[in-house]
C-alpha cells in the first residue's frame, strides 16, 4: 500500500487563547491515535501539531492509502449449540455465519477450540483493511468530539437551515495525503487543498497547498503566518529578549502570558511602548498586575528587578511605521495606570486599622459566620502559636498582623485586583507606620500559595500563616466540607501542604495534634450563643460569643489523616521510596520537623547488612502480638512499662534476647531522646542474631500461659523498642 504523509487543518474563527494549545496537542493526539489504531499509521509515525487563533491542524507521517488486511478469528458458539448428533449445522449457526456473509459451505472449515470447560466452534476470515477516506473521516469525528471544549456554540450552516455545536464557527476544512486530497467532511465542511492566511499581510488568498509537507512553509511564506504552536512561542521569546537588551532591560518572567499571547497572534511582532514616570509611585505589583493581565504586555525590569517605566507589545501586524501602534497601545495603556494611581492614593487616606470592622459585614461562609469573625478567630490561633515560638514579644506581633491580615479586603485596590490581597496589605501598612515584621507577615500568611511557592519570611509571618490555613481546615471540616475526588473548592489540599511545609521545613517545635486540638477550642469558643447554624447575625441583632460548638468531634482526626496523606504523596513525589515514607510516617510522627531526620535514618538502616532480617523480624513480632491484643495473657505486655520476669526466662535463646535488648535499648532510646535517628536505629543492629536464635529455638504460644505472657512481654519489649524512629516492618519485602 502507497505510503504519504498527511495534513488536516480545521480553519475557523478566533479560538479561546488560554485554551488553544490544549486543543491543538488533543486534536493531533486523538486523530493521529485513531489513524494508527486502524492500521493506517505506522508505530513510527511522526506527529506535528499546529495550533494558530484561526486554525487547528496535524501533520502525519507515514500514513497509508488502505490499512494492511486483517485474520480475524471470532468466536460462533459452543459445538452443541452450533452442530447436531450427525455433525451438520444447526439452524442457529447458519444464522451466525449469515450475520459474517458466509454460508453453510464453510462449516467444514470451523476451527473447534476449548473455552472454557465447553468446546466452541470458530470462524477465521480475512477483514479488509480501511481504507484512508473512512479511516480519517472516523478519526477526524473522534478528535472533534474528544477536544477538551469546556463550552460550546452553536451556528447555522451556509444553507441557513441546518445548525452544528462547535467551540468556534468553522470555514474551512483541509486534507491532503501527499498531493491528494481526502474527499472527507465535517461540521458543513468538505475537504479542499485552500486555507486562509493572516487577515491583513497574506501575500496570497487564499493560500493553495501543494501538499501535506508544504503546509508550514507556504502559509508562513505566503499566508505570513507561523503555523505552529510551539515555533511562534518561541520567536515571540526571542524577539522579546532581543528588544530588552536593546534597553539594557529584562523582560517579565510569565509563562502562562507568554502561551496566552502565543495564542493571539499568528504573525508576532514585538514592539517597544512606554508610559510616564510618574506612575511608578504605584507599588510596581500593581502596574505589572494591570499591564498583564488588562493588556498582556510585558512590563521592563532593570537589573536591580525593578519595574521601569517601558514595556513591551505582542503586535500581530508588521507596517513598516509603526508608530501608530504604539502610540495607541500607549494611549489605551494610561487610563489602567491612572486608575491604580488612584485607588492607591484613596486607598491610603483610611488606614488598615480602620477598616477591621468593616470585615464584620463580609460574610466567609454561611455556616462559619464573617470574616470579622473568622479574624477573631485567626488571631487566638496565631497569637497561641506565638506564645509558644517566641513568647510574649511574638504573640503581640503575631496578634496585631492576624487582625490586620484581611482588612486590604476591603480595599479599592484588592476589590479591583483580588490577587493583589496581602501584597496591597504590606504597602498600607508601611504607610499606617507599622513594622516591618508585621507588614511583610500581612503579604506572607497567603504563602505557601502553590507548589513550589515561598514560604513567609519571618516568625510572625509564619505564625499567621499557619493560624490561617489551620482556621482554614478546621472549620471546612468541620461542617463537612471535604475534598473528594478532584473537587476542592476551598483548597484545603492546598492549605494542608502549606501546614506541612511550614512545620517541616521551618523546623517548627509544634506538634500537629496539639495545633488541631487548639483550633478546634478556638472555634468553640466563638460559635453564637443562639446556636444557630449559620452563625452569621441576623440583620439588627447583636451576637454574643459562647462555648457551645457546632464543629465535628472528629474533625481534628480527619484533618491529620488528611494531611498524613497530604503529606506520604509530597515526599513521593520528592523520590522517597514507598516503604521508607511509610515506615516513618506510619507511626504518625506529631512532630513534622522530625521527618526528614526520621527518613535519613531509616534509609541508612535499610542499608545495614542486617536490615533485612530485623524488618522480617519486626513484622512477624507485630503481627504475633495483633493477634493476641486484649488476650488476659497479654497483660503483662501491656501499656508504658513492659515487664519481664527474668525467672521465667527458661530458653537460652529467649535469656540471651532478653539480655542484648537490656544492653542495647537503653543506648537507642537515649540515642532517640537526643534527635539521633540514625544512631538509635543503627544501635538495633546488634539485635539480629539473638533475635534470629529466639525464633528459631522458641516457642512463644505455649500452653503455659504465664510463660507465653512472659514471652509475649518480651516480644512486646522488642517491638517497642525496634519501633521508636519508624515502623520497621514496614521494609519488609
Amino acid at each position: 500500500m502507497s505510503s504519504k504523509n498527511l495534513l488536516v487543518e480545521l480553519f475557523v474563527e478566533e479560538l479561546p487563547p488560554k485554551s488553544l494549545k490544549k486543543l491543538g496537542d488533543s486534536f493531533a493526539e486523538v486523530l493521529a491515535a485513531s489513524l494508527k489504531s486502524q492500521g493506517l499509521a505506522a508505530g513510527d509515525m511522526v506527529v506535528t501539531p499546529y495550533a494558530s487563533p484561526r486554525r487547528l491542524a496535524v501533520h502525519v507521517t507515514n500514513v497509508s492509502a488502505q490499512a494492511v488486511d486483517k485474520s480475524v478469528s471470532q468466536k460462533l458458539m459452543p459445538v452443541a449449540v452450533g452442530l447436531d448428533t450427525s455433525g451438520n449445522a444447526t439452524p442457529a449457526l447458519l444464522k451466525k455465519l449469515a450475520s459474517f456473509g458466509a454460508d453453510a459451505l464453510v462449516v467444514p472449515q470451523l476451527k473447534r477450540a476449548m473455552d472454557g470447560k465447553a468446546e466452541a466452534l470458530f470462524y477465521d476470515s480475512l477483514v479488509k483493511g480501511a481504507l484512508l477516506v473512512e479511516g480519517l473521516q472516523k478519526a477526524l469525528d473522534e478528535a472533534i468530539a474528544k477536544l477538551p471544549i469546556p463550552k460550546v456554540m452553536s451556528y447555522q450552516l451556509a444553507d441557513g437551515w441546518s445548525s452544528v455545536n462547535f467551540v468556534r464557527p468553522a470555514h474551512g476544512l483541509v486534507a491532503l495525503h501527499g498531493a491528494d486530497i481526502v474527499p472527507i467532511s465535517v461540521l458543513g465542511l468538505t475537504a479542499g487543498r485552500e486555507t486562509q492566511g493572516h487577515r491583513f499581510e497574506a501575500s496570497v488568498s487564499p493560500v493553495v497547498l501543494q501538499d501535506a509537507d508544504s503546509y508550514a512553509q507556504q502559509l508562513e511564506n505566503q499566508g505570513a503566518v507561523i503555523a505552529s504552536f510551539i515555533a511562534r512561542r518561541a520567536e515571540i521569546a526571542k524577539q522579546l529578549a532581543t528588544a530588552a537588551a536593546k534597553e539594557n532591560l529584562k523582560p517579565i518572567g510569565d509563562d502562562a502570558l507568554l502561551d496566552e499571547v502565543t495564542a493571539l497572534v499568528e504573525r508576532p511582532n514585538v514592539l517597544l511602548g512606554q508610559f510616564e514616570t510618574e506612575y511608578l509611585e504605584v507599588p510596581q505589583e500593581c502596574l505589572i498586575l494591570t499591564m498583564k493581565a488588562n493588556q498582556k504586555y510585558f512590563p521592563l525590569l532593570d537589573s536591580n528587578g525593578k519595574l521601569t517605566n517601558k514595556f513591551l507589545i505582542v503586535s500581530n501586524i508588521r507596517p513598516a511605521d509603526a508608530s501608530l501602534v504604539i502610540g495607541g497601545n500607549e494611549r489605551v495603556v494610561r487610563p489602567r495606570l491612572a486608575d491604580a494611581k488612584f485607588f492607591f492614593d484613596q486607598d491610603r487616606k483610611k488606614t488598615l486599622a480602620s477598616r477591621v470592622e468593616g470585615l464584620s459585614k463580609v460574610v466567609y461562609h454561611n455556616q462559619l459566620g464573617t470574616q470579622g469573625e473568622r479574624v477573631v478567630r485567626v488571631r487566638a490561633i496565631a497569637k497561641a502559636i506565638g506564645q509558644q515560638l517566641g513568647g510574649d514579644a511574638l504573640a503581640a506581633l503575631a496578634d496585631q498582623a492576624a487582625m490586620l491580615a484581611k482588612a486590604d479586603l476591603l480595599t479599592d485596590m484588592v476589590g479591583e485586583f483580588p490577587e493583589l490581597q496581602g501584597i496591597m496589605g504590606r504597602y498600607y501598612a508601611k504607610h499606617d507606620g507599622l513594622s516591618d515584621e508585621v507588614a511583610i507577615a500581612i503579604e506572607d500568611h497567603y504563602k505557601p500559595r502553590f507548589a513550589g511557592d515561598e514560604l513567609p519570611r519571618n516568625k510572625v509571618g509564619i505564625c499567621v500563616a499557619l493560624a490561617d490555613k489551620l482556621e482554614t481546615l478546621v472549620g471546612m471540616f468541620g461542617i463537612g466540607q471535604i475534598p473528594t475526588g478532584d473537587k476542592d473548592p476551598f483548597a484545603l489540599r492546598r492549605h494542608a501542604l502549606g501546614v506541612i511545609r511550614m512545620l517541616r521545613d521551618k523546623e517548627l517545635p509544634l506538634s500537629l495534634e496539639a495545633l488541631l486540638f487548639n483550633v478546634e477550642n478556638v472555634f468553640g469558643e466563638s460559635v453564637y450563643t443562639t446556636g444557630v447554624k449559620p452563625s452569621v447575625a441576623p440583620k439588627g441583632t447583636h451576637a454574643t460569643l459562647s462555648t457551645g460548638s457546632f464543629i465535628d468531634k472528629d474533625a481534628a482526626k480527619n484533618i491529620s489523616e488528611f494531611m498524613f496523606d497530604r503529606l506520604f504523596g509530597s515526599l513521593r513525589e520528592e523520590g522517597y521510596p514507598v516503604q521508607e515514607a511509610d515506615a516513618v510516617l506510619s507511626l504518625r510522627p506529631q512532630f513534622l520537623s522530625e521527618v526528614p531526620k526520621r527518613l535519613a535514618a531509616v534509609r541508612s538502616f535499610a542499608a545495614l547488612p542486617e536490615a533485612a532480617a530485623l524488618s522480617a523480624a519486626n513484622k512477624r513480632v507485630g503481627n504475633i502480638l495483633k493477634k493476641v491484643e486484649g488476650d488476659s495473657t497479654l497483660r503483662q505486655a501491656q501499656g508504658e512499662r513492659i515487664e519481664v520476669n527474668v525467672a521465667l526466662l527458661q530458653e537460652p535463646a529467649e535469656q540471651e534476647l532478653h539480655q542484648a535488648l537490656s544492653q542495647i535499648a537503653p543506648k537507642a532510646e537515649a540515642a532517640f531522646a537526643k534527635g539521633d535517628y540514625t544512631a538509635s536505629l543503627q544501635n538495633l543492629a546488634a539485635l539480629r542474631v539473638p533475635v534470629d536464635a529466639f525464633f528459631d529455638s522458641v516457642m512463644v504460644n505455649v500452653e503455659d500461659l504465664v510463660l507465653r505472657a512472659n514471652r509475649l512481654a518480651l516480644l512486646a519489649q522488642l517491638h517497642q523498642a525496634m519501633n521508636r524512629v519508624a515502623d520497621l516492618s514496614k521494609l519488609a519485602a
